[in-house]
């Protein structure tokens, strides 16, 4: 493992910390920051695969660590209903579907189109809510939507977004003192050519 990679998973150590003192914003429809999951979005596009599986595994857990171990189970900003029967680990699976959508622009980004990601981390997450919500109401056995928790998960997810390109800014602050070199291959298959 390379210092820059221990160093992202400082960082995505540190966006959990701080995640604990993001407040809900009442006036909002009590949406929120949401650090963590946009950190590891930042990150994803940053790290070749395998590296964004790990962080995938290593935020899902610790997302879960901090939601469905509680009462609520999920996010008690979200969802206020008790539920016992959603499992833990859900969130790795989650988030690597969140990482395998930013493994895809990582040739975007590498020509440095970075609106282009900030805007995909705020359709990742709230894809990510939205499908959480989706198991939630699974898992209930019934299906109610209202208008204040698509506003919510809608506003949660443009506040979290226009704060993608200062995580940005700090993942290229990380590589360029660990002197490492970001590379940008996606998901291309490398092909052989054998004459």
């Amino acid at each position: 493992m390379s210092k820059y990679h221990f160093s992202i998973i400082l960082l995505i150590l540190a966006a959990c910390m701080v995640q604990q003192f993001s407040p809900a914003i009442g006036g909002l429809f009590g949406a929120r920051i949401l650090i963590l999951p946009l950190v590891f979005l930042c990150c994803s596009v940053c790290v070749n695969f395998s590296s964004m599986l790990v962080l995938a595994f290593i935020c899902g857990f610790l997302w879960d660590a901090q939601h469905t171990l509680g009462a609520q189970g999920g996010d008690p900003t979200i969802y206020t209903d008790p539920v016992e029967s959603l499992r833990f680990g859900y969130s790795i699976i989650l988030y690597a579907m969140m990482g395998l959508l930013m493994q895809f622009i990582q040739p975007l980004f590498r020509k440095v189109k970075w609106h282009i990601s900030s805007i995909l981390t705020g359709i990742a997450i709230f894809s990510y809510l939205f499908t959480e919500y989706l198991l939630l109401n699974f898992v209930r056995g019934d299906f109610t939507f209202p208008p204040s928790v698509l506003y919510r998960i809608y506003l949660t997810s443009a506040l979290t977004m226009l704060f993608s390109p200062l995580i940005f800014w700090i993942i290229y602050q990380l590589a360029s003192s660990c002197r490492h070199n970001i590379r940008y291959e996606g998901l291309r298959q490398k092909h052989r050519y054998i004459d």
